[in-house]
């Protein structure tokens, strides 16, 4: 990997990786260790500091010290990556699915499946890997008739976003999706079969109220809400008190 080192060690450098060693790896995910430079110099990686050494003649004196500094700003980080990618423009899709019917209010289409790594229930949008030479939008309709049976349009979709930077390289493009909730394909819907799909419970709540519906769903069924759904939820929620309040500052 190439190294694009700052000319001055004696002033904060810019962070940028410096290597990345495999330490373990799945099916799906591999850990890594990750080598980077830190322009806090709080910590060394090697546990060098600038040694003085009088023998060693100027040039080699002052590049070893110009290194050993540069070591100070030196630490790892464990990251997890998806064996996955092979060049998408993101890892995945998250779907926001918004069921429309005449005389009812708009639904946020959501799934509840059970996770391992948390142990319990979780309430998501529909999701997935993208596949190779599929487009974002093509992997969202896909992966929602998979997951819920609808069928649906794209209305729009985001740039590759992270999902956990402090943990993973993890991608994903968030789109919305319009399903028209009165076309015969989409009245009863069913999931298409598949490895994980008979494992999936399709829950549709208001939109209007989806943070009130979500808080009640967690109370009743102890589920655990994903970070995007709840944010989502929140932000509806503040869209449509917030602009209407008065804020009070104290002085």
């Amino acid at each position: 990997m190439d190294n694009h080192e700052p000319t001055d060690s004696s002033q904060n450098p810019k962070q940028f990786i410096i290597s990345e060693e495999l330490t373990s790896e799945g099916k799906w995910v591999k850990l890594e260790q990750t080598t980077y430079m830190d322009p806090t110099g709080k910590t060394s990686v090697f546990g060098m500091g600038p040694v003085l050494c009088p023998a060693l003649s100027p040039s080699i004196f002052r590049t070893n010290l110009k290194r050993q500094q540069r070591e100070l700003y030196q630490r790892t980080w464990e990251t997890v990556k998806r064996t996955t990618r092979k060049g998408q423009s993101a890892d995945g899709v998250t779907i926001i699915p918004v069921l429309q019917r005449t005389l009812h209010y708009e639904c946020i289409v959501l799934v509840k499946q059970f996770r391992p790594p948390l142990g319990g229930y979780c309430l998501e949008f529909p999701a997935g890997l993208i596949d190779d030479n599929e487009s974002p939008e093509a992997a969202a309709l896909r992966e929602l008739e998979e997951e819920t049976g609808y069928k649906g349009d794209v209305a729009e979709w985001s740039p590759a976003v992270s999902m956990d930077p402090g943990l993973s390289n993890c991608t994903t493009h968030i789109v919305t999706v319009t399903i028209n909730g009165d076309e015969a394909e989409n009245v009863r819907p069913k999931p298409k079969p598949g490895e994980c799909t008979g494992f999936i419970a399709v829950i549709s709540l208001p939109k209007n109220d989806l943070l009130k519906r979500l808080e009640a769903l967690v109370a009743e069924e102890n589920l655990i809400v994903d970070a995007r759904v709840y944010a989502y939820a929140l932000a509806l929620k503040h869209a449509n008190t917030k602009p209407f309040e008065v804020p009070f500052l104290k002085f």
